[in-house]
C-alpha cells in the first residue's frame, strides 16, 4: 500500500482518503479498536475503568506484535468524506501482502469502503505476484463471508483464527479486473 496519502471515490459518490498515522491519532485509533471489541466484551461485567484498561492493554499488545513482525508496515487512518472512519495496517514481505488489520467505525460501514480497500490490495497483489493474506477471528462470521465473497479461501485453521488468502490467479473474483484502478 502506498506510504503517502491516497484518495479515491466510492460508487455512492463519497470520498475515501488514506493518510499515514501520526502520533496525534492514538486516541482515535484506540476508539476504532474498542469499537471492534464491543460485542465480544459486552458479555462480561466490568468494574469501573477495568474494561478501558483491558482494551488499552490489548490495543498496545496488538500494535507491538504488528510492529515487531512487520517493522516496515504501512499504517493509515481511513477518512470517509473527510471524517475519520477507520484504520488499515498492511505489511509486506518477499512472498505476501499481509492485511494486518482493517477496522471501520459503524458509521463508515456498509458503504463499500472495506470492499474498495480490499480491491486495491488485490490489485497490488496482482501487480506484485504476491498472495494477499489476512487472519480472521473464528467467531467473526460476517468478516469470513466478506472475504469469501471477494475470493479469499481459508488456508489454515488456527483455532481462534482462520488464515485466509487471495492469490492473483483468483482474479476471476467478482469486480476484479487486472490493471484497473478504483
Amino acid at each position: 500500500m502506498e506510504s503517502g496519502p491516497v484518495t479515491f471515490q466510492l460508487s455512492d459518490g463519497g470520498m475515501v482518503e488514506l493518510r499515514p498515522v501520526v502520533a496525534t491519532d492514538d486516541q482515535f485509533l484506540f476508539t476504532v479498536y474498542a469499537s471492534t471489541r464491543e460485542q465480544e466484551l459486552a458479555q462480561v461485567e466490568w468494574e469501573e475503568g477495568q474494561k478501558e484498561l483491558f482494551l488499552r492493554w490489548q490495543f498496545n499488545l496488538q500494535r507491538g506484535e504488528y510492529e515487531s513482525r512487520f517493522p516496515d508496515a504501512s499504517y493509515h487512518v481511513v477518512l470517509v468524506d473527510q471524517q475519520p472512519g477507520g484504520r488499515i495496517w498492511v505489511g509486506t514481505d518477499e512472498e505476501q501482502i499481509r492485511l494486518l488489520d482493517i477496522a471501520l467505525l459503524p458509521n463508515s460501514q456498509n458503504r463499500g469502503v472495506g470492499t474498495a480497500l480490499l480491491r486495491r490490495l488485490m490489485q497490488e497483489a496482482s501487480r506484485s505476484g504476491k498472495a494477499l493474506r489476512h487472519m480472521v477471528f473464528v467467531l467473526n462470521d460476517n468478516a469470513t463471508r466478506f472475504y469469501e465473497r471477494l475470493g479469499f479461501v481459508i488456508i489454515e485453521d488456527l483455532g481462534a483464527y482462520k488464515h485466509m488468502e487471495w492469490r492473483p490467479s483468483q482474479e476471476t473474483s467478482p469486480g476484479i479486473t487486472s490493471g484497473s484502478e478504483i
